[in-house]
């Protein structure tokens, strides 16, 4: 169960990936989470307790805006305002993407965009930056949590990517808290993930004593190494994108070899064919 949990999950090391050398728009992207109250959130400790997060997920439930579960046979109660604290998450600024300025959009197209052209808020992951095409990694994996493909960027994380950049207030506390009630609440068809920040919600409460612990692979966890491995990974998808396109050749033109064709008697318009 938890390695599914994780199969897709990235945790970010702050106070390495914001010393990345050489890559001003890579740390420029980096502090942009961290300005909008996502660096708690994002590199909480990347440790996992299996056994709870199991239980968890198998006896969560949702009543009166409150997510309740049994860990080791105690109830466990996670709310709002928990999660906001655990996490140090901003608890006011947008709850809905729709609300992003259109002319923010409109920029966002361009500066997004790896050629200069406008992408549309719903494109390939591959025209834009590589900055803005990590960031939609890191939000569709572990803070929208979406068990779709990763190589489209949907309009909805375009717009919230927009809200990051541009440093829009946040209300990151409702946002969260409700991608996990939807993780819970059965007949949701939202993608189960949070791994460590569930564990770490978990660890706050004072009545548990949390079982054997686990490390998140390293690969998992974005760092100065593991971006600039992405980063290379990505220019290698690109070059071997550009070896694919194919070369329109000019063929020479032949020379036709002229044939005189035998001249044709005209016809008097005035002989009537009988």
């Amino acid at each position: 169960m938890a390695s599914s949990l994780i199969a897709n999950a990235l945790q970010v090391n702050f106070d390495s990936v914001l010393g990345i050398p050489e890559n001003e728009g890579m740390v420029m992207m980096f502090r942009a989470l961290v300005s909008t109250g996502l660096s708690g959130f994002l590199g909480c400790p990347s440790i996992l307790y299996e056994q709870e997060l199991e239980q968890f997920f198998d006896t969560s439930f949702v009543k009166d805006n409150e997510i309740i579960c049994a860990i080791q046979g105690k109830f466990v109660g996670i709310y709002e305002d928990l999660l906001a604290g655990v996490f140090e998450l901003p608890t006011t600024g947008l709850t809905d993407v729709d609300d992003v300025p259109k002319d923010l959009v409109y920029d966002a197209r361009s500066i997004f965009s790896k050629s200069g052209e406008p992408v549309q808020t719903s494109c390939n992951k591959r025209k834009m930056k590589n900055e803005f095409l990590l960031l939609n990694d890191v939000l569709a994996k572990s803070v929208t949590v979406k068990a779709v493909s990763f190589d489209a960027v949907t309009h909805e994380r375009f717009l919230l990517m927009t809200a990051i950049h541009f440093g829009l207030k946040i209300n990151w506390s409702k946002i969260l808290f409700d991608i996990l009630k939807g993780m819970v609440t059965k007949a949701s068809k939202q993608a189960k993930g949070f791994a460590a920040q569930i564990c770490a919600l978990l660890k706050s409460a004072p009545n548990l004593t949390m079982g054997e612990a686990k490390t998140f692979p390293p690969l998992k966890i974005l760092t100065t190494k593991t971006v600039g491995t992405y980063i290379a990974k990505q220019k290698g998808i690109d070059d071997s994108h550009e070896e694919d396109e194919p070369v329109v050749k000019k063929t020479p033109m032949k020379k036709g070899v002229s044939k005189k064709r035998p001249a044709v008697p005209s016809v008097d318009v005035r002989t009537r064919i009988c």
